[in-house]
């Protein structure tokens, strides 16, 4: 969420120090959401602190959708970079902040929809159409990037995934 490792680990840091702070207030739920949700919190804070201009709403994506795929991407620099890691990371560093969010709480933490509605505060139809939006945003910057033939691949089927091999 923050694009940068020092400043993640601030932040996780923060985190941690207010669950230990506050952890009278844990009430015996699922901890991992608990803690989660914590560092939702704490993220947030930070980012309006740190880097105000890079929260956008969702109302404003429509607008960036064209421009994630071509501004926030340097062709040269892909074509530098041969690893799949390091392309994924910029499509989704790319995203607006709320699909980010999502996408990383799904693909790489692995949570279900229902965890994911739980930490970030929304209904589950909101965590779907998020992860939709996400994905598809992700799919269209890499088909205007080089990897046009291997989104192709993916798209006969209903479920889009975006594992570093096809990304």
């Amino acid at each position: 969420m923050t694009r940068n490792d020092a400043d993640a680990a601030d932040v996780v840091q923060e985190a941690f120090l207010r669950a230990f702070r506050y952890f009278d207030s844990y009430r015996g739920d699922d901890a991992k959401s608990w803690v989660l949700k914590i560092v939702r919190r704490t993220c947030y804070s930070w980012l309006d602190r740190n880097h105000p201009a890079d929260v956008v709403s969702l109302e404003a994506e429509e607008e960036l959708g064209a421009a994630i795929a071509t501004s926030a991407i340097d062709a040269e620099a892909l074509l530098e970079s041969r690893s799949d890691l390091r392309r994924l990371d910029q499509l989704i560093e790319a995203l607006p902040t709320p699909l980010r969010e999502t996408i990383v709480l799904r693909e790489l933490h692995e949570l279900g929809y229902h965890e994911i509605a739980e930490v970030t505060g929304v209904p589950i139809g909101t965590v779907m159409s998020r992860l939709h939006r996400a994905r598809s945003l992700l799919l269209r910057a890499h088909y205007q990037t080089d990897g046009a033939a291997a989104a192709s691949a993916a798209l006969p089927g209903s479920q889009v995934s975006i594992h570093p091999p096809l990304l």
